[in-house]
């Protein structure tokens, strides 16, 4: 039985990609920084299927106990924070998780088994600031937050740690990927949600920035399918991971509101507070890589996620009011 360690396992990439890998038949451990006997919801409905144990990206000694523990044939690193507005207040702390974590997981893994393949959720923030659309693997890097830098010095030991030591092992530059586990802070839930909500009447505005910003938008799952095939390869690599379609927040709204059935337009506030600067050119992926060399395609329409995630919240909307109160028969 094949074993695998995912660092960030609780998250919405790791709980997707434990679900793929048990599904394979994969003995499946995750590492958690909080204690195992916590309640991890994404984990919920295959907590006992899955070993958990706890580490801390910067502790090389519960890492290397997490590694010997687990004796995995494939590490997952999907543990750094993800929020990029968030970087630019914690700037320190980005860096020691998202950046400096990665050289301690690839030591853990040299030192106890550089056998092990590994797996590097990279971002495609580390293309920033370029002026090349669509971007592909041989894209230059302009990152331009913390979190961007952050994401291509792991990116980059990646890379030296595969040429000088020879390991197995991959970078996968992830473009955005939602699902109804994506945390409320990122704007496809906020949409999703607020949709759900003014359906509900509980909400009766949407406040957003910039409409005809763009994204290249796919669903979690999909995403995680392609890290599972990046480790199959003879020979570790880099790929980008997209759907290769730009689509607009006015899009995402859109969808969103036809999956409550309502008209958009009269809801949706554009609040100058939240207008970011625009991106000199649309982050848009090429896959094509990932398409002729993993056979990887995405299977899940935009419309289709988010109808997914709206569903999503709307049944947890529901499940929260209270039930109506029914008289009694005197």
């Amino acid at each position: 039985m094949k074993r695998a360690l995912i660092t960030g396992i609780s998250g919405q990439d790791g709980s997707y990609l434990a679900e793929l890998l048990l599904d394979k038949g994969y003995q499946v451990w995750g590492m958690v920084r909080r204690s195992t006997a916590d309640r991890y919801s994404n984990l919920d409905h295959i907590r006992s299927d899955i070993e958990l144990v706890q580490g801390d990206m910067l502790d090389q000694m519960t890492l290397l106990d997490a590694v010997n523990q687990a004796r995995p044939h494939e590490l997952y690193n999907l543990a750094a924070t993800s929020f990029v507005p968030a970087s630019w207040k914690q700037p320190v702390m980005t860096a020691q998780f998202t950046a400096v974590g990665v050289t301690s997981m690839l030591e853990a893994i040299r030192i106890v088994d550089p056998h092990i393949r590994v797996y590097q959720a990279s971002s495609s923030e580390i293309f920033g600031a370029t002026t090349e659309s669509p971007q592909s693997e041989q894209t230059p890097f302009k990152p331009h937050n913390p979190y961007a830098v952050a994401k291509l010095y792991g990116h980059l030991m990646v890379s030296s740690y595969r040429e000088r030591y020879g390991m197995h092992a991959s970078s996968g530059i992830l473009y955005n990927h939602e699902s109804p586990r994506r945390p409320q802070d990122f704007v496809t839930r906020k949409v999703t949600r607020t949709a759900a909500m003014i359906k509900l009447g509980l909400a009766e505005e949407l406040r957003l920035g910039d409409l005809d910003a763009t994204r290249d938008w796919g669903h979690a799952r999909d995403f995680a399918e392609a890290m599972w095939l990046m480790l199959q390869q003879h020979e570790g690599d880099d790929y980008v991971v997209c759907t290769g379609v730009s689509r607009t927040v006015r899009d995402l709204v859109s969808t969103a509101f036809d999956a409550v059935g309502l008209e958009w337009e009269p809801y949706v506030v554009v609040d100058p507070a939240f207008v970011r600067p625009p991106d000199p050119v649309p982050l848009l992926g090429d896959p094509t890589k990932a398409r002729e060399q993993l056979g990887w395609t995405p299977r899940t329409s935009f419309e289709d996620m988010i109808g997914e995630m709206v569903e999503a919240d709307l049944a947890a909307l529901q499940a929260r009011q209270p039930s109506p109160v029914t008289s009694q028969p005197a």
